[in-house]
C-alpha cells in the first residue's frame, strides 16, 4: 500500500481575510455562487460590504442538511445558473455540501468556514446524512478545496461553543492517527499515514493543550490573538490534514453510533467526537497519564465527559447497545484499532468513560 497525503489548494487565515474573496473567485472563473448559512446569508456578507454584483457573485441560503435532496437543489441552480465556481460559508454541513456539490458538476470549489466546530474545510471527503439527520455514508471527492479562507475575525464573534466543539473533533486526531499508523490502516486518501499527516496530527494535539484554554477566553472576549489564531489552525488546518492523511478510528465511529440516537442531534459533532474518544481511551487500554490530560482538558474547555452531556442522562443498555452496534459495523473506522472489536466491547467502553466522568464531576463538586 502507498503513503498518501492530501491538502488544500491554498491555505488563507487572518483577520479580514474574507475580503480576498472576490479575488479568489475570479482566479478560477466568471460566475460565482456563495452557499451560505443561515447566519452567513442574513448578517455577515451583507455586513461585508462586498458588491456581490460587480464581483459576478450570488448568494443561495443552504437548506441546514447535507442530505441528498439538498445536494439536487444545488446542483440544479449550478447548472441553470451557469455556475463555475462554488464557494461553501457557514459550518461544517453546508461546507460538505458545498464540497460534493462542487465535486459532482466539476468546478472548483473555495471554503469559508465562519465557524471552527469541525475539520471539514480542508478536507477532500464528506460526510452526508439523512434528511433527519442520521449519519449515511462518507463521499471522496476528486481533490481537495481548491483555497480555504479562514477569517478569524469572523470567527471571533461566533458563538463560543462553536470552537470548543472544534477542539473536540480536533483533539481525537492524534489518537485516530496513532491507530492507523500502528495498524497500518488505510487512511482518508486511501493510503498509509505519511510523516506529515502524522507530525501535523501530534502538532494539532500539543497546540490544543497548550493555547486552547486561551482560545476559548479570546472566543468569549471576541478578541483576535495568537492563541485563538493557533487554536483555529489547529481545528481547522492541522486537524484537516491530520485527520485525512492520518487517518479515522474509533473516537468517529462511536460518534457515528450516537447519531442514531435522536436525542444526541442537538450536539454538535465535535462535543460527540470527544465523548467518543474518551470512550475509545477506554476501549484501547489507554495509560492512567493519557486519560488524565484528556479528561482535565474536557473539563477545562467545557466538552462533555459524561453520557448526560450528550442528551443521553437516562439512556438504557438497550439503547446505547443500538450507538455501539451501529459504531461497529464492518464498514466503520473502528476497525481501525488493534483489537477486535464487538458491540459488546464498544459499550462497555461507552459505560467506563460515562462513570469517569461522573466521578470526576462529583469530585469536583464536592
Amino acid at each position: 500500500m502507498l503513503n498518501k497525503a492530501f491538502f488544500p489548494g491554498k491555505y488563507i487565515q487572518g483577520a479580514g481575510a474574507f475580503n480576498e474573496l472576490p479575488s479568489l473567485v475570479n482566479t478560477f472563473g466568471k460566475q460565482g455562487l456563495i452557499l451560505a448559512s443561515r447566519s452567513a446569508y442574513s448578517r455577515i456578507i451583507p455586513e461585508s460590504g462586498i458588491n456581490l454584483a460587480a464581483n459576478s457573485l450570488s448568494v443561495k441560503q443552504f437548506g441546514g442538511e447535507c442530505c441528498e435532496e439538498e445536494l439536487s437543489r444545488t446542483e440544479a441552480f449550478i447548472r441553470e445558473n451557469h455556475i463555475d465556481v462554488l464557494v461553501g460559508m457557514g459550518g461544517g454541513k453546508v461546507i460538505d455540501t458545498a464540497k460534493i456539490a462542487a465535486d459532482r458538476q466539476n468546478i472548483p470549489v473555495i471554503i469559508v468556514p465562519t465557524i471552527a466546530s469541525t475539520d471539514a474545510p480542508c478536507s477532500g471527503c464528506a460526510v452526508l446524512y439523512t434528511k433527519n439527520g442520521v449519519y449515511r455514508s462518507v463521499y471522496y471527492q476528486k481533490l481537495n478545496p481548491a483555497v480555504v479562507l479562514v477569517d478569524t475575525e469572523i470567527i471571533a464573534n461566533a458563538p463560543v461553543r462553536f470552537l470548543v466543539a472544534g477542539m473536540g473533533d480536533a483533539l481525537a486526531t492524534w489518537f485516530e492517527a496513532k491507530s492507523c499508523s500502528e495498524t497500518r490502516s488505510r487512511n482518508e486518501c486511501g493510503g498509509l499515514a505519511t510523516l506529515s499527516g502524522l507530525t501535523l496530527a501530534r502538532l494539532c494535539y500539543e497546540t490544543l493543550l497548550k493555547d486552547g484554554v486561551a482560545a476559548k477566553t479570546a472566543a468569549e472576549r471576541h478578541e483576535v490573538n495568537d492563541a485563538l489564531e493557533h487554536i483555529v489552525e489547529a481545528n481547522i488546518l492541522l486537524s484537516g490534514v491530520g485527520f485525512e492523511s492520518g487517518g479515522l478510528a474509533s473516537a468517529h465511529s462511536i460518534h457515528n453510533g450516537f447519531t442514531a440516537l435522536e436525542e444526541t442531534h442537538a450536539y454538535y459533532h465535535g462535543e460527540k467526537v470527544a465523548f467518543g474518544l474518551l470512550a475509545s481511551l477506554q476501549l484501547n487500554g489507554a495509560t492512567q497519564e493519557e486519560i488524565e490530560t484528556v479528561y482535565s482538558f474536557c473539563e477545562e474547555v467545557g466538552l462533555p465527559t459524561t453520557l448526560a452531556e450528550i442528551g443521553l442522562a437516562n439512556a438504557v443498555r438497550d439503547k446505547l447497545m443500538a450507538v455501539a452496534e451501529k459504531a461497529s459495523a464492518p464498514d466503520e473506522f473502528i476497525h481501525h484499532e488493534a483489537i477486535a472489536i464487538t458491540p459488546e466491547k464498544v459499550l462497555n467502553a461507552i459505560l467506563a468513560a460515562n462513570a469517569i466522568g461522573e466521578k470526576r464531576q462529583s469530585a469536583a463538586n464536592t
